[in-house]
């Protein structure tokens, strides 16, 4: 495909790769090298090489490459991020951030690719979903994490990677933080979210109640922030789709990020004047190097690892 787009007069403009885990490189690899804008599932690789491969390929050839962190696009963690920004929260100390499901609470089938380390990667779990819970994290606090202590492990019979994974997280601004991801928690369909808090308040946000993050200003009573409402910001408001008091949520936040990234492909650049919200290649390799530092520090017995560079 790569080869005969290459030659046509209507070539297209980019390619979405929402392949297995180990096609992603090569895939984008042959885009990239043919003049191609790429949009990547996660994780982007399941190698830090290849990762950085990605990143030199992307910069070599002059295109883009985005990475589908899907959460990014929700206009209330877009809020949550601009708060932070402004200094609502004033110093932030705190971080917890988590992607809780229950998708793999039964015995493993071993026919599905994501249980077989050959086309998955040598990560569960923790390529699967805790890759969304790190960009989150970094996303919405505006902090990079610098190091962190893992404790990873398959609790269900039949599964060869890991299904549930705690962590401990230091930022680079020396507040703390953990993250539990896990695939293994019956009564939990699909729950990212995070809370963060800092010397002026704490916030709070949980994707299965996407519109309506809590805002707890230091010796004041909480409030209840809604999507669509007064007082939000121009970013959230730029995502918001549909009315206030109208459900809004992963779709909407998947066709921000596309609608954004085609802007942002442009001719005219007309995006690129302002800030983009969408994920790049070097956040795609940042959640790279998160995994495999998560899956050093747990054969390490939970030692503290710290994330290789992505350059």
């Amino acid at each position: 495909m790569a080869e005969r787009e290459a030659g046509r007069e209507d070539r297209i403009d980019a390619v979405t790769i929402c392949t297995r885990n180990d096609t992603h490189h090569p895939i984008a690899r042959a885009f990239l090298d043919r003049g191609f804008h790429v949009v990547c599932d996660k994780p982007l690789t399941t190698s830090l090489e290849d990762a950085r491969d990605l990143v030199r390929a992307s910069r070599a050839a002059g295109r883009r490459l985005f990475v589908t962190y899907t959460y990014s696009g929700y206009p209330m963690a877009r809020l949550a991020r601009d708060l932070i920004r402004a200094g609502e929260l004033g110093e932030i100390r705190s971080v917890a951030v988590e992607y809780v499901s229950q998708y793999q609470a039964e015995p493993g089938d071993p026919a599905d690719w994501q249980n077989d380390p050959a086309l998955s990667g040598p990560l569960g779990v923790v390529a699967g979903t805790g890759t969304h819970a790190f960009h989150t994290a970094e996303f919405v606090k505006g902090l990079r994490v610098e190091e962190l202590s893992a404790d990873l492990a398959s609790l269900v019979p039949g599964h060869r990677l890991e299904d549930h994974a705690t962590m401990h997280l230091r930022f680079d601004n020396g507040a703390r933080g953990h993250l539990w991801n896990t695939t293994i928690a019956p009564g939990n369909e699909n729950g990212p979210g995070f809370r963060v808090h800092g010397s002026g308040g704490g916030l709070s946000w949980h994707q299965e109640h996407p519109n309506r993050p809590r805002f707890a200003p230091t010796g004041r009573q909480p409030r209840i922030l809604t999507r669509g409402g007064f007082e939000t910001s121009a970013s959230a408001d730029t995502a918001t789709r549909v009315p206030a008091g109208h459900p809004e949520g992963y779709l909407e936040a998947f066709a921000n990020l596309y609608a954004e990234i085609a802007d942002l492909l442009q001719p005219d650049g007309a995006a690129a004047r302002g800030e983009s919200s969408c994920p790049t290649v070097r956040d795609g390799a940042r959640g790279v190097a998160f995994m495999l530092a998560a899956l050093e520090s747990s054969r390490a017995d939970g030692r503290f690892v710290r994330l290789a560079s992505v350059e």
